[in-house]
């Protein structure tokens, strides 16, 4: 079963950290195989929230594109350096292929062997020498072992169609010959005395007993098969390591965690049809055809607490997205096939995850119990944003009952973890929880800052007021706001780029850098809205 991966939007705040991971063990509860993730570094906030439920921080994830691991690739059988020719071809014969990899004792790709390159030995290498072992040419020569006294061989062969006197007079026999005879027994007698490497006695010669302890006595290693000498000769070169003829240089593979698309004009242009796919030690994986990429497999997602291309993660269009479960405003994501669908007006996306609890009837733990608890609290303010519903209100009031824990001293020492803005520069700090939207056409850019400490930010608001304007610039947007929010004042101080001369007219009031608006601290209900209004009014005049 493939696994399902679960994230929520950039910039990952409390609720969408929490609802990737409790989405994730109650899918799993049901049978699925899914795994949560995050899209970008988690806040202090999301971090105590983990550390103080004990739960493991989700692997970051950069993109949902379409890598080479995850095509149909074929796991062809990889061949090792002490597999023979005579083996490879075989191996292609019976299973249709055309092209194996060889690799070394640690499973490294070493080099690929195709039908091709069979041909081409026979016609091109060195039929003389070979490089082998005594298993390999006992099972090509479909021998019996009369004398095995070496592993490894390697030596020149040497077919007698001379009389013994020639061979004599033209010294033929050395320490190195491989000698491939018939039943010319003063032959097989003499190579043994010479100390030859091998004896290959063909024809179903049946040999004296003394001849076969003379080789024993020799250490000559010696093979009896049932081949005539015609059928032996061509054999022999066959039962040669396969990395004699493996080509080892300029191949081009590719590895499991490169791109689809970065890969897909490569193969196209390739003069080849077949590419070894390596892990990223190294190791062979399989074989990649241009067929592989007609139809790749896409990677399975299930998007919590965000429905829009924007804020998801890089390659989503490349991505088969099985489920959405959010409370946000219905973004542009689309699918191709129909999906469930779960996007309920309510605080958090974690109100509806505990809704969906209830009604599967699945039991859930503790731990699941406070992570959804902490994303209702965060989303909601403590279940004072104006986003908040009764729903948020019953699924904390359980939550808190199933924990134990106390709300406000949990609540408050979680908002101070997560406003805690020491020792983080400017951009650190506005990029915490940014958000980019269209609104009536309009590309708009909004950092929701909350705190307990506004001193903090006023000291430096000169300098958060040029990296708005540059990012704004930059970035060729309409609007940016840097919408600072004061928890306990329940209200938000606004910063917004200098350049946009119609700020009066969006916000329907006076505007200046740093206004206090008493109660807005929702970025999503109550800020979006004015500003989308705002805009919509001036574009149409």
């Amino acid at each position: 079963m493939s696994e399902i991966m679960i994230f929520g939007h950039k910039n990952p705040d409390t609720d969408s950290v929490t609802s990737a991971i409790v989405m994730s063990k109650f899918k799993n509860k049901t049978g699925h195989n899914t795994k949560p993730y995050v899209l970008d570094e988690i806040s202090k906030e999301s971090s105590f929230v983990l550390d103080y439920f004990k739960v493991k921080e989700p692997e970051m994830l950069e993109n949902v594109k379409i890598q080479m691991k995850d095509l149909n690739y074929d796991r062809v059988k990889a061949f090792t350096y002490d597999n023979s020719i005579y083996d490879a071809y075989l191996h292609m014969g019976k299973n249709r292929v055309r092209t194996l990899p060889v690799v070394d004792d640690q499973g490294i790709l070493s080099g690929i062997v195709t039908m091709k390159d069979i041909a081409m030995s026979l016609i091109n290498s060195d039929q003389r020498r070979i490089e082998t072992t005594y298993e390999n040419i006992l099972e090509g020569m479909e021998g019996k072992s009369l004398n095995k006294c070496s592993e490894n061989l390697s030596g020149d062969v040497m077919v007698t169609a001379f009389h013994l006197d020639t061979i004599e007079e033209m010294e033929l026999f050395t320490e190195n010959s491989i000698v491939i005879v018939g039943d010319r027994f003063d032959i097989i007698k003499f190579a043994i005395e010479k100390k030859v490497k091998l004896i290959i006695v063909t024809g179903k010669a049946e040999l004296d007993e003394k001849i076969i302890n003379a080789s024993k006595e020799n250490c000559v290693n010696m093979i009896l098969t049932d081949f005539d000498t015609y059928e032996a000769t061509k054999t022999i070169f066959l039962t040669n390591f396969v990395k004699n003829i493996m080509v080892k240089d300029n191949i081009l593979s590719f590895a499991e965690e490169d791109y689809l698309d970065d890969c897909r004009d490569i193969i196209k242009d390739s003069d080849h049809s077949k590419f070894p796919l390596v892990g990223k030690d190294g190791k062979y994986l399989g074989i990649i055809s241009r067929s592989h990429i007609i139809s790749p497999s896409k990677k399975k997602v299930i998007l919590v607490d965000h429905n829009e291309y924007a804020q998801s993660a890089e390659g989503i269009f490349e991505a088969d997205i099985l489920e959405v479960v959010d409370h946000h405003k219905i973004g542009d994501i689309s699918t191709t096939l129909p999906i469930s669908f779960r996007n309920q007006p309510v605080g958090s996306t974690n109100t509806i995850l505990f809704n969906m609890y209830k009604e599967s009837g699945i039991k859930m733990d503790k731990d699941e119990a406070g992570l959804m608890l902490s994303g209702i609290v965060s989303d909601t303010l403590l279940l004072k944003s104006p986003t908040t519903t009764d729903y948020d209100v019953e699924a904390v009031k359980e939550l808190v009952e199933i924990t134990g824990i106390d709300l406000n001293e949990f609540a408050m020492e979680m908002f101070k973890k997560g406003t805690d803005i020491s020792g983080k520069s400017v951009e650190e700090v506005f990029f915490s929880d940014y958000k980019e939207f269209v609104l009536e056409g309009m590309k708009t850019g909004i950092s929701q800052v909350f705190t307990l400490n506004i001193e903090a930010i006023s000291e430096n608001i000169e300098e958060y007021l040029s990296f708005i304007n540059n990012l704004n610039k930059n970035r060729n947007h309409y609007l940016t706001l840097c919408i600072i929010t004061d928890i306990i004042k329940q209200g938000s101080y606004i910063l917004y780029n200098a350049s946009n001369k119609s700020i009066d007219n969006i916000f329907e009031r006076e505007m200046y850098q740093g206004i206090f608006i008493e109660g807005w601290v929702s970025r999503k209900k109550q800020i979006i809205p004015v500003v989308s209004e705002g805009i919509r009014k001036i574009i149409s005049k």
